[in-house]
């Protein structure tokens, strides 16, 4: 089945009620969370893919209620369930009458957009799927993504930086799940990747200017970690 649509479409009444109530559950479900895959996180990424989608042609709804829910229940906090994410977000539109071709289309997304799945075999794209994994790398690099990076770190109890532990490159989808390196190694395993892996026109343009910065930043935490100016 294709689910990529011909134009995009504008939210009418009904799926802008749709989006309402899908906010006001993530909102709640995620009150609390670490705070690199909060609500705040959740707002960002809608804003990336709103801005991706000022040029990129694609269905809408399912954009938004996919980016909505992507982190709903994110394998790395459910002992690395990665059923939960789809089946939560599955259930809550179900309980809010969304068409069954929808739910599974969001669900598809889910399943197969983060840097973790690319490590292994992916057999569904779709054009939304591709805006929502753009908008979400691009909160995953620059300066936020620095943010998250050492936020995440912190919350796991991992090193800043360890020079004798070196970054693992080309890792397995297993490798990257059981890693527990420095935050450091983190930009050099995934971070400076992504640019490189953008779907989207728009996205590689965001992109590039973030991933600059955050060479910038590695330059300047190893002067001063060597005890340069």
């Amino acid at each position: 089945m294709n689910y990529t649509k011909a134009a995009s479409v504008n939210l009418n009444q009904e799926n802008k009620k749709v989006i309402a109530q899908t906010e006001q559950f993530v909102k709640d479900t995620l009150a609390g969370a670490e705070a690199g895959h909060d609500w705040w996180h959740i707002h960002r990424v809608l804003n990336n893919a709103k801005l991706i989608l000022e040029t990129d042609e694609a269905d809408q709804l399912v954009v938004e209620l996919a980016v909505l829910l992507h982190d709903i229940a994110d394998s790395k906090f459910n002992d690395g369930n990665e059923e939960l994410g789809p089946q939560k977000a599955g259930e809550f539109l179900r309980s809010i009458h969304v068409e069954e071709n929808i739910v599974q289309h969001v669900q598809r997304i889910i399943r197969n957009m983060s840097f973790r799945s690319g490590l292994g075999s992916v057999n569904f794209h779709s054009k939304e799927l591709e805006i929502v994994q753009d908008a979400d790398r691009l909160d995953a690099i620059g300066a936020i993504g620095i943010a998250r990076t050492f936020t995440y770190g912190g919350f796991k109890n991992r090193e800043i930086y360890n020079p004798e532990i070196p970054p693992t490159l080309n890792m397995s989808k297993e490798e990257y799940k059981n890693s527990v390196a420095p935050s450091i190694n983190h930009f050099y395993e995934k971070l400076l990747l992504l640019k490189d892996k953008m779907n989207t026109t728009a996205g590689r343009q965001i992109a590039d200017d973030r991933h600059r910065f955050m060479e910038i930043y590695l330059e300047q935490f190893k002067n001063e970690w060597n005890g340069k100016r």
